[in-house]
């Protein structure tokens, strides 16, 4: 079997360090908040190119704080993406404030900036693009938008660490960018985990403290915040896959570039780079016409596969208009109906990518 990630791989290769670390913190016993978190914080900080870097207990938690951060709040509106995990829209409810959803490039899957402006309305206040699959979205347009509308931008980074436009890293440009150590993530913990990155003392102070029930100074609450914070023994994991980061990157992109080449003139679409930053493919989706009749082939030969994601947002029960039907979204209801995601991870073989490459080839001809 081929799995769509094997965690298990990647532990092996790492597991003297991080069996050691474990074992530290747990004779340290210093288990919230302890110096592991501390110096992770550093390091993230400074291999991301930010001024703060504040971690938390998931990536849905990140991108919560930092909406609350922001100020979003009942009446606000967002603008975002429909075609991504739930989190994303999900954190925006949370908080009180309305979730408006634009259609996506049809070649990247990100959110099309030509598409935000008609959406802007006096209520807007933030503008939240996901960094999907690893493709950075185009934020120098989308940043250009929110200037000219005097709004914030907020990135989702949970499938993009490590991921750079121009050399600067996706969350490091905007006022925060929310990332995710999910076990399965580019850079992940073993278990859940999450960072939000600013480069404004201010905002960082406040989300130290909104991460710890609303507390800077123990038993004393400044608002009402929450209880999310990284454990150490995460922190401690994450700090011996930190320096690796780069390399699982760009092992990433040898099984895609693998794939796309041994894909071509099948009647299918292999993932777009546009050019606008570095892909680090925390997912390899094409699109076929084909997918009823792909997905048990793969299956019945052991290979995993996956739909990422089925069901666009705007056509979820959770956000379903009260007064009739959503919205139509062509490109997004497209591209949901035919996306694929192929197995991808660091430690994939050069054989085992020819291998599912192959059957995709008998499958399609």
């Amino acid at each position: 079997m081929i799995p769509m990630v094997d965690l298990q791989r990647q532990y092996q290769t790492l597991r003297t360090e991080i069996d050691a670390a474990l074992q530290e913190v747990l004779t340290g016993a210093r288990f919230i908040l302890g110096p592991n978190v501390q110096a992770l914080e550093e390091e993230l900080a400074d291999y991301l190119g930010v001024e703060h870097a504040i971690t938390c207990a998931s990536g849905t938690d990140a991108l919560q704080l930092a909406l609350h951060a922001a100020g979003i709040g009942p009446g606000d509106e967002v603008i975002t993406t429909p075609f991504t995990f739930i989190a994303t829209a999900e954190a925006i409810r949370y908080l009180g404030a309305e979730p408006v959803f634009v259609d996506i490039d049809p070649r990247t899957f990100n959110l099309d900036p030509e598409q935000i402006e008609p959406a802007i309305s006096p209520r807007t206040r933030a503008i939240l693009p996901v960094h999907l699959f690893g493709q950075p979205a185009d934020l120098p347009r989308i940043r250009e938008i929110a200037e000219r509308h005097k709004l914030m931008v907020i990135e989702d980074c949970a499938q993009s660490f490590g991921a750079s436009i121009d050399g600067a890293q996706t969350g490091s440009t905007t006022a925060f960018g929310a990332f995710s150590f999910f076990p399965s993530k580019n850079l992940g913990a073993f278990g859940d985990g999450g960072l939000v990155t600013t480069s404004c003392p201010s905002s960082a102070e406040a989300l130290r403290r909104l991460r710890n029930h609303g507390s800077s100074q123990r038993y004393y609450h400044d608002e009402i915040g929450y209880n999310s914070r990284l454990d150490e023994m995460q922190a401690a994991i994450l700090r011996c896959k930190l320096p690796h980061i780069d390399h699982y990157n760009a092992e990433r992109r040898r099984v895609a570039a693998r794939y796309s080449e041994g894909l071509k003139g099948l009647p299918l679409e292999t993932p777009h780079e546009d050019g606008i930053g570095l892909h680090v493919y925390h997912q390899y989706t094409l699109l076929t016409d084909h997918r009823d009749a792909l997905m048990p082939a793969l299956t019945e030969d052991g290979i995993a596969n996956a739909i990422y994601y089925p069901v666009p947002l705007h056509q979820q029960k959770a956000f379903a208009e009260p007064d009739g039907e959503p919205e139509s979204l062509p490109v997004t209801e497209s591209v949901a109906a035919r996306c694929l995601s192929l197995p991808i991870f660091p430690e994939l073989e050069d054989a085992q990518v020819d291998r599912i490459v192959e059957r995709i080839r008998v499958s399609l001809t």
